[in-house]
Parts: C-alpha cells; sequence; structure tokens
C-alpha cells in the first residue's frame, strides 16, 4: 500500500535518524517510490531544517561529511548524468567535452543514449536519476529540436538541475527557463554564405537534412541571401528525402546546368561526400562548376575533394554545459538563496577553408 506523504516523511526521518545517512536512491527503493519523488521528499524536509542533504545523500541534522559513510564512487564528488540521441558525430565530442569538465571539478559523468526515440529521453533520466544522478546534460529527442505537445514535460519534473544541449525550448514553453548550451547554427550558415558572396557566387542553393538544426541552418541561410541581395534557387529536396541520393544529385544538376547556380550549402558534410562522386559522374566539377560548403565537420576533410566545413565548436558546448551543471549543484548543496541567473549560451561555429568552395569567380 503506498504512503501518504506525511507518513512517507515521518518513514524518511526514522530511516535517516537510525542510519545517520542513507543515499537517495537506496531511500527509494526501499520505500517503493520513485528517485523523483523520494528528492522531492528530501527537499521538502530539509526546508525545515529536519534533514540535510549531502551529495545525492541524505544526512541526519549534526551528522558531519567526514563522518557521513559514502561510496567509494561517491568519494569523487557530484554524479552527474548526460542523455543523447547517439554517441557518435557531433556528439561524441560534446560527451567527450563534458566528461572532461566533469573530472576537472572531480565529478563523474554517467551517460544514458537514447536512440532518437523520444520515449526513451524520460526513461534514461528515470534510470540515472534513481542511480543516484544528481543533475541532468540532457540533448532530448525532439525532431525538429524543439518540444511540441508536452515534450517537455519529463525534463521540469525529474527533481534535478538540468541543462540542454543542442537544443531549443521556444520563450512560451515552461522548458525555456533551463539553462542552455547550443551551437548558433544560423550564424554558422550566414557566414557560409557570406562567403560564397565573398567569392563571386551570386545565384546559390540550398541541399539540407530534415532533423533538430534544419530550422536554425534554414533560418541563417535565408537571412543572409536575402541581406547580401543574392539570387537563390529553391525547391531543393531534403537530403536523402527517398532514402537515396538521386532526388539532391538530380536537382542540384538541373540548378547548374539550367538555372545557373553556382554554389550550395549541403547539410551534412557526409552527405556531401556521397553527393560529390554523384555530381561528377553526372559532368558537374566540385568546386569549377559548383562550389560547396557543408555543415558540421567530422569527416569534411577526409573528402578525396576537401570540404570546406562550418564546424560547430562541440567539445566547447560539452565542456560548458558541465560547468554550468556542477555550478547548479553547488548552489544547491550551498543553499544559495540568490543564485545566479539563468543562462541561455549560444557558441559561434568556425568556417574551415578548405578547395570545395574554390577561390574567387571571375566577374560575368
Amino acid at each position: 500500500m503506498r504512503l501518504h506523504v506525511d507518513q512517507r516523511h515521518e518513514r524518511v526521518l526514522e530511516l535517516v535518524r537510525q542510519r545517520g545517512s542513507l543515499r537517495v536512491a537506496e531511500l527509494a527503493a526501499e520505500l517503493g517510490v520513485s528517485a523523483v519523488t523520494l528528492r522531492r521528499d528530501v527537499e521538502a524536509l530539509a526546508a525545515q531544517g529536519r534533514v540535510q542533504r549531502l551529495h545525492g545523500a541524505v544526512v541526519w541534522p549534526g551528522e558531519s561529511a567526514a563522518e557521513t559513510p559514502v561510496r567509494p564512487e561517491r568519494a569523487q564528488g557530484a554524479v552527474i548524468g548526460m542523455i543523447v540521441p547517439n554517441t557518435q558525430n557531433l556528439f561524441a565530442d560534446i560527451v567527450h567535452g563534458a566528461r572532461e569538465a566533469a573530472a576537472a571539478q572531480g565529478a563523474r559523468l554517467v551517460l544514458g543514449v537514447t536512440g532518437y526515440v523520444e520515449a526513451e529521453d524520460a526513461v534514461q533520466a528515470e534510470h540515472l536519476v534513481a542511480g543516484g544522478a544528481e543533475g541532468l546534460i540532457v540533448a532530448p529527442s525532439w525532431f525538429d529540436g524543439v518540444p511540441v505537445d508536452g515534450q517537455e514535460k519529463w525534463l521540469l519534473e525529474h527533481g534535478v538541475p538540468a541543462v540542454l544541449v543542442e537544443r531549443l525550448a521556444p520563450p512560451t514553453n515552461p522548458a525555456a527557463a533551463l539553462d542552455r548550451v547550443r551551437t548558433d547554427r544560423a550564424h554558422g550558415a550566414a557566414v557560409a554564405v557570406s562567403h560564397f558572396a565573398a567569392l563571386g557566387h551570386r545565384k546559390i542553393t540550398a541541399v539540407l537534412q530534415e532533423g533538430p538544426h534544419a530550422a536554425q541552418i534554414t533560418a541563417g541561410y535565408q537571412a543572409a541571401v536575402q541581406s547580401l541581395g543574392l539570387d537563390v534557387a529553391t525547391g531543393a529536396p531534403t537530403v536523402r528525402e527517398h532514402g537515396d541520393y538521386e532526388a539532391s544529385v538530380d536537382y542540384l544538376v538541373e540548378a547548374v546546368k539550367k538555372r545557373g547556380v553556382t554554389a550550395a550549402l549541403v547539410h551534412s558534410d557526409a552527405d556531401a561526400i556521397v553527393l560529390v562522386p554523384r555530381l561528377q559522374a553526372c559532368g558537374i566539377r566540385v568546386p569549377d562548376d559548383l562550389a560547396l560548403i557543408v555543415y558540421e565537420d567530422e569527416v569534411a576533410g577526409l573528402a578525396d575533394v576537401p570540404l570546406t566545413a562550418v564546424a560547430p565548436p562541440k567539445r566547447a558546448v560539452g565542456e560548458l554545459a558541465a560547468k554550468l551543471l556542477l555550478q547548479r549543484l553547488a548552489e544547491r548543496s550551498g543553499g544559495a538563496a540568490d543564485p545566479a541567473p539563468r543562462q541561455h549560451l549560444d557558441l559561434l561555429p568556425e568556417l574551415k577553408i578548405r578547395a570545395s568552395c574554390g577561390g574567387r569567380r571571375p566577374a560575368n
């Protein structure tokens, strides 16, 4: 039978008084409640001064940190959870940056992977928090990079501080109040378009993926072409729209041969590596007939024609997210009455110039 909240509080007090200290995860398991529920109970009791919170543990008032029994893995400091869609490409470096920043402050990072399955976000969060994670760094599986239809609810209900990475909650969404670190992909797209313009290209196009970053890249691209007065070829299919690359190849060949397009922004670099030899087989030379700049810089430099790339500051995103989360945990454990303002950090990507965008075009 489930205990009433007051009964549960009394049971928590009884167990902590008997043992001096307990880990939140252990206490939740003993009482048969979720770690989220138990954390809320502990926070309520701590606010009343009836218990103390210490790095994921519940301590009876008067116990010192030195006297509090802590498991070996806790001795190094805070445990933070990180939830990402995969551990490849973009997120591999973000995870590495977060792990190194956590380790530098004596904390330990524990990873959860969702495989872009939306329902798995909440499952991984619950698992990490139940296992002792005191805060979360999260890249949710929001298809367009923003939450819709209440997709953010689980993120606000797990009872620990959270930092969003490479995702955005719009101002009217409750998750907009969370700390956030992301790449300013709109800026990166605008830098790419500006580079094309500086090289003398006047008619360009873009072939982009669907997904979490598409809206930002498209917005930056459109703003830049409008500001620079460039002629834009529209109607490009989404990369891999039909399960292969044929639609994108056909579009680009037609754009160059019939519409006078001389430059294209392609997302991603892996897609561009597939497209280039197919374009060349159709008589379109890169960069002579079509200059390319790609978004992401995972494998761009390894292409047969090395690809100029917009390179997000991946490690820095992970590093700053971890530092920001650890700051929140320090504020919480120290009982800060006036915590620092929440932060939305947008980091600027870098344009790495290689062969695929060619040199300056002669004036017509």
